[in-house]
């Protein structure tokens, strides 16, 4: 025989940890399980500027989740890298890289990459082209 019990905030068997948290969301429940960005496996760097596209065409607003549309928000205030818009979100890097992975197969967001160190010019070679200024 089974008992049955009330549950909700400050039960025994509730599923809140606290009074003020409210309901626990597993990263993995906002990303379908995924962790990886996108189909093409794309990689957002911490400082990858992400911008909302304007010209992008209007997406339906039920095919993406509250974390998608508050990203967007974020987007919409300014351009912002990958970690202001996880800080900003209050979610964790990893999920905010599979959702802006969404947004981009969208056409909702634009992403600018940091150069690779490799393709910066050389620290020496800097230094010559200030030398020959100041020589002129």
């Amino acid at each position: 025989m089974t008992e049955d019990r009330p549950v909700g905030p400050g039960m025994p068997d509730s599923r809140w940890y606290d009074n003020e948290a409210g309901p626990l969301v597993r990263p993995y429940a906002m990303t379908g399980g995924r962790t990886q960005p996108g189909p093409a496996g794309a990689y957002f760097d911490l400082i990858a500027l992400i911008t909302l596209d304007e010209n992008a065409p209007r997406y339906d607003e039920t095919a993406v989740g509250p974390e998608h549309r508050a990203l967007i928000e974020l987007c919409r205030i300014d351009t912002q890298s990958v970690a202001e818009l996880a800080a900003g979100a209050d979610l964790p890097v990893g999920v905010v890289r599979v959702l802006l992975g969404d947004l981009l197969e969208l056409g909702c967001v634009t992403v600018s990459r940091p150069v690779p160190p490799a393709q910066l010019p050389d620290e020496k070679i800097l230094r010559e082209v200030i030398n020959g200024l100041r020589a002129l």
